[in-house]
């Protein structure tokens, strides 16, 4: 159906026009991320906090394993010698530290999502700002329904990813870095096991990420197209009624809406991939650490504490590489929201009025179209004479 304006006829094509030309090259990822710390960055102080907050967290979280294989080893002196005083203490440590933990972990959850709230509050009304600085031309070249989509789809992806993954991403920094320093003091030679399984994890997710994400960058674009002509059908249903348009504005409604479906689950599909890819090569490593600590505790080279240790420790270096592969396809929609809605803000505003510009005074109503060629969108003219 075509969108008309002040008599010229807007066809599909030239509503996606722009679209066209945005998805021509995607905006470089290293780009996203600089001008999404330009947002973080105002709020260095709740940064600060949150880094302050998650290192402590899990340090105190890091510890339980140590101290859990102290208290196996006091109980694994031989029968009749247990050291019990020992035992009770490396519990009632445990215990301080995970309770700690977990309070220090609220703290954070509570910093972060008032940091997100505010990220949030700025960037809409930084589009909003940018929305009514723009030219006629912007709009008449788009469909509301898509810019609405930028305000509310793609703003709240953003968000959703800042306070949940990036979180995420903080913590597990943490946890992999810390892990492997107990591990390589436990028993270095086990950590080798690591040196195969990390580097395919790494590649793995390398080459799946590059492929899905267009897919993403596809899937935001084709909801925006669907959420704009359900707002244009909505808006003239009167007009679809009153000139008998209505098989014709379903057949495209389906049209549109298989697309968006298509462009969904084939981002969905190879998204969830990663996570049960990955925790299959973990769960490898896993098992290789409990055939060769095994063989090292029967040879005399570990203890039965080291050996519960190393493999919780093992278990808390690969968790966070599944959680991050897991939400590799959360971050690559949120990076596709983010390129739409920092695309719109990179739009040149209205140019100002000259300076010799002034109010036409005492207008008697006598208006002659000579010499006009007025369009707001190449090639479709809206006013000549």
């Amino acid at each position: 159906m075509s969108n008309m304006r002040g008599g010229a006829r807007l066809t599909k094509g030239d509503l996606n026009a722009n679209a066209r030309r945005d998805n021509k090259t995607s905006m470089p990822r290293s780009q996203i991320l600089k001008r999404l710390w330009q947002y973080l960055g105002r709020y260095r102080l709740h940064l600060v906090l949150a880094m302050v907050l998650a290192a402590a967290a899990n340090l105190l979280n890091l510890a339980g394993p140590r101290l859990s294989g102290l208290a196996i080893d006091a109980l694994a002196k031989g029968k009749g010698q247990a050291d019990f005083d020992r035992l009770f203490l490396y519990c009632a440590l445990m215990a301080l530290c995970y309770a700690l933990s977990a309070l220090l972990l609220y703290l954070l959850n509570r910093i972060t999502l008032n940091l997100t709230r505010q990220v949030t509050y700025r960037m809409r009304k930084d589009v909003f700002d940018q929305l009514v600085t723009l030219p006629v031309g912007y709009f008449d070249g788009r469909q509301a329904g898509d810019i609405i989509s930028v305000l509310s789809y793609d703003i709240d992806t953003v968000n959703e990813s800042l306070s949940t993954d990036f979180l995420q991403v903080l913590q597990s920094v943490i946890t992999v870095t810390v892990s492997l320093a107990m591990m390589l003091m436990i028993q270095p030679a086990l950590v080798s096991i690591f040196a195969v399984t990390v580097p395919l994890t790494v590649l793995y997710t390398r080459w799946i990420t590059k492929r899905t994400r267009p897919m993403f960058r596809m899937r935001s674009n084709k909801l925006g197209e669907l959420n704009g002509y359900m707002e244009e059908m909505m808006a003239g249903h009167r007009f679809t009624k009153a000139y008998g348009r209505e098989e014709e504005v379903l057949r495209r409604l389906d049209t549109i809406n298989e697309e968006a479906v298509k462009a969904y689950t084939t981002s969905e599909y190879y998204g969830t991939m990663i996570g049960p890819s990955v925790n299959f090569i973990n769960n490898l490593s896993l098992a290789l650490v409990s055939v060769f600590g095994s063989i090292l505790y029967l040879k005399g080279g570990m203890g039965l504490g080291d050996i519960s240790s190393f493999i919780q420790y093992s278990r808390k270096f690969s968790g966070p590489i599944n959680e991050t592969a897991n939400i590799i396809g959360d971050m690559q929609s949120a990076f596709a929201a983010a390129e739409r809605l920092f695309r719109l803000m990179d739009e040149a505003p209205e140019k100002p009025d000259a300076p010799s510009a002034f109010a036409l005074k005492d207008v008697k109503g006598d208006v002659r179209m000579d010499n006009i060629d007025f369009r707001y969108v190449q090639d479709v003219p809206v006013i000549q004479g």
